[in-house]
């Protein structure tokens, strides 16, 4: 596996600590910052919405849509609860590595 891989778990953290971080993001910008394609990733935001731990809107722009995410208050615990203390005892392999060189 390329060192790119991420897992899921790590996906989903990122996306919610990004949107924390930031308030509100569009779609493209979200997915940007976070290294995601729309294609392969939008199951993971997709899951998130619907398990309601970030928040779509769509508004009007122009002739189209702009779509944009939130964090809501039940992915911000779910960060604190559950991401963060699995990472704390499954570091990313990335982290791993750095802390070696």
């Amino acid at each position: 596996m390329s060192h790119e891989y991420r897992d899921r778990i790590y996906i989903r953290k990122d996306i919610i600590l990004k949107l924390t971080e930031h308030g509100e993001m569009n779609q493209t910008s979200l997915l940007s910052y976070c290294g995601l394609n729309l294609m392969k990733h939008k199951d993971i935001l997709d899951s998130l919405e619907k398990k309601e731990f970030i928040k779509k809107t769509e508004e009007p722009w122009g002739s189209k849509k702009m779509i944009k995410y939130a964090v809501t208050q039940k992915g911000r615990e779910f960060c604190k609860l559950v991401l963060d203390p699995y990472e704390e005892m499954f570091p990313r392999k990335e982290r791993r590595n750095e802390e070696q060189s």
